[in-house]
């Protein structure tokens, strides 16, 4: 039975046996849906173990976070000052001193900039009471312009309905003191609770103590740092060690990759945002606003919260500007110079200077800014984007999680060869057209045709092998296909010169004879599409039409040559050799070629086969078909508009 079902699966594409065959090949994938049963629960048992790895390692990094955050803030200030080491290093600065003069640098500058925001805000506090007074009036004046805006639009909805008479109300601490005297009940006795004395250490306890956690996390992340600047080499080849000893090529290439994204990506985002805090602070100072250092400042800082950073840096420069300002005119200035700023570093600077070099997608920047934010806070949503690049690189390099990567990563999830096979089984022409126009822009249509829609259909070839495609989706994946080749025919011809304008004499003609397969019509058509760019006169002959009891009526007269496409020869190739003899009795003239796409070297190599079958040559792509036909041409002196002929000839 087996042996039954093999033959039937492999003349498939040549006869049409119809139930007979569809209810062996159910019967096949039964028994084969049976065989891979365990494989099957294997693979859910691994997605389970997966998903509570999952859920244990986010446990783990919420509960850690104490441990973890100082650890990843010191990695990542490691990535930021690496370049000054190595820059230190190549002026024969040995490495100890390099770390220190870094380290003892990035202080100075962490300190400096610390005292420029503490002397501004120290002289902005002097006239923080007007200010304050001057925004809330503002405030009021806009809540009370809205509250008659909304009387007005209320008093115009009612119509002509009369106001109800208003019953006057009367104070609620007048009728209790009534309710008092009428009963002769005392008056109750106000008492006030007296602070202790402050003595000298509850004084140093209250203001040392909000500043332990921060100083003991910076202490932290410093002597971390350090060490991991003192120690890269070594702490590299140990993670190499316990991580990726069994593959040291793949795991020095993840670790290299890593290093150079987030490096480069930190000292980028670094300078970006310290322009921008430079040219916000310049232009608060040319606009008035106090202590425009301060500001700038913050807004360099704020920047480095993806999205939002920059909206929170501008509310404060707003309400300073409607302060300082009797009217709306300078806030509103204030408010378009942040736009403006923003639009230019974000969609020119930014573009131009980081390019594809993150490699994040923008929707995966908002789902890990609020997933680290939820996490871990303030911290996690400032470094939200280099953890999440860490996770990209290591999905790229790793196959167990190779999902970071799909799901975060800036590639596109489908290759063009799936994302075509799934456009002609949605049977979507639109966007199979559009994929199409967009990858054209790259390429020939030959090699669009050979390296995309050619595999997309050995892919619907596999599984209509399994039988996992009805008849009827088949029918409708050929129409979809052929539909994107008569769509692109129609583009390209119209884009084209007229041929007849070029051509010095008649071209040579071609035959495209489908194969017995499911999809032969279309790959015929396909080439015939690539002939014609190329200036031939071809012609599409269907597998029915050059059947035994047809082909007596098919005319071949004046055709040069003639290409067999056959996307699937399973078994003896004996349909194709009597396919042979009757296009040879037809047009003895004709040079016959035989496309057999199905495998990337040229099929039926072997001399004896090639001379049983009697074709004239073998081809495994539409390159090599158009090719072959050009021999052909110049062989018999017919002229073609073929960028090959006209190479040979000139």
């Amino acid at each position: 039975m087996t042996g039954e079902t093999a033959g039937l699966q492999a003349n498939d594409g040549w006869t049409s046996i119809g139930d007979q065959v569809a209810g062996t090949r159910d019967a096949l994938t039964g028994r084969l849906d049976i065989r891979n049963r365990p494989a099957t629960l294997a693979t859910a048992v691994r997605q389970l173990f997966g998903l509570a790895c999952g859920t244990a390692a986010i446990a783990a990094l919420y509960l850690g976070r104490g441990v973890l955050i100082p650890i990843t803030l010191a990695v990542m200030l490691s990535f930021i000052l690496s370049p000054m080491v190595n820059f230190l290093q190549r002026l024969r600065i040995m490495r100890a001193p390099a770390v220190v003069m870094t380290v003892l640098a990035a202080l100075s500058l962490v300190g400096a900039i610390g005292m420029l925001i503490g002397t501004q805000a120290a002289s902005l506090s002097v006239n923080a009471p007007e200010y304050a007074h001057a925004i809330e009036a503002k405030v009021q004046l806009v809540q009370g312009m809205a509250t008659q805006r909304m009387i007005a639009i209320t008093k115009a909805l009612g119509g002509g309905r009369k106001p109800q008479r208003s019953v006057p109300l009367v104070p609620t601490s007048i009728l209790s003191g009534a309710r008092n005297s009428a009963s002769g009940s005392k008056s109750a006795v106000l008492v006030e609770m007296a602070e202790p004395r402050s003595t000298p250490m509850s004084v140093t306890k209250t203001i040392l103590e909000p500043l332990v956690g921060p100083l003991e996390t910076t202490f932290i992340v410093l002597m971390v740092a350090i060490f991991v600047l003192m120690q890269k080499e070594d702490l590299r080849d140990r993670f190499i060690r316990v991580f990726g000893s069994t593959d040291l090529r793949r795991t020095t290439m993840a670790l290299d990759d890593a290093g150079k994204r987030l490096s480069r990506y930190f000292v980028a985002q670094l300078a970006v945002n310290t322009s921008f805090g430079f040219v916000i602070a310049v232009g608060l100072w040319l606009f008035g606003v106090p202590s425009p250092a301060m500001w700038g400042v913050m807004a360099g800082m704020l920047r480095f919260v993806p999205y939002i950073g920059p909206v929170l840096a501008a509310v404060a420069p707003v309400a300073l500007g409607a302060a300082i300002d009797p009217g709306w005119s300078t806030a509103i200035f204030i408010a378009l110079y942040f736009v403006i700023v923003e639009g230019v570093i974000g969609y020119i600077i930014e573009p131009l200077l980081y390019g594809h070099s993150t490699g994040l997608s923008p929707v995966s920047v908002i789902i890990s800014a609020i997933f680290w934010a939820w996490l871990w806070g303030p911290v996690g949503l400032i470094i939200s984007t280099p953890l999440t690049l860490c996770l990209v690189v290591l999905g790229r390099h790793v196959k167990a999680l190779e999902f970071f990567d799909v799901i975060l990563g800036d590639r596109p999830a489908l290759t063009p060869v799936e994302g075509f096979y799934q456009r002609i089984l949605a049977n979507n022409v639109d966007e199979a057209l559009a994929q199409a126009e967009a990858i054209l822009g790259e390429c020939s249509i030959q090699n669009y045709y050979d390296d995309v829609v050619i595999s997309a259909l050995r892919m619907a070839a596999t599984d209509e092998t399994k039988g996992t495609i009805e008849n009827a989706h088949l029918d409708a994946i050929k129409r979809t296909t052929l539909g994107v080749v008569e769509e692109l025919a129609t583009q390209i011809e119209q884009a084209s010169v007229t041929k007849s304008s070029v051509l010095a004499s008649v071209p040579a003609a071609v035959a495209c004879v489908s194969g017995g397969g499911a999809f032969d019509e279309v790959v015929a058509a396909m080439l015939k599409h690539v002939l014609e760019c190329q200036g031939y006169r071809a012609r599409l002959v269907t597998h029915e039409a050059a059947a035994r009891g047809a082909i007596v009526n098919l005319d071949l007269a004046g055709i040069d040559t003639i290409v067999i496409s056959y996307l699937e020869l399973t078994g003896a190739p004996a349909q194709l050799r009597f396919l042979i003899r009757r296009l040879r009795q037809k047009a003895p003239n004709a040079r016959i070629i035989v496309g057999l796409w199905l495998r990337d070297e040229p099929a039926l190599d072997d001399s004896a086969v090639q001379t049983t079958i009697g074709a004239d040559a073998y081809v495994s792509t539409l390159t090599a078909a158009a090719a072959a036909v050009d021999a052909t041409a110049l062989e018999n002196g017919v002229d073609a508009l073929s960028p090959g002929n006209r190479a040979r000839q000139g």
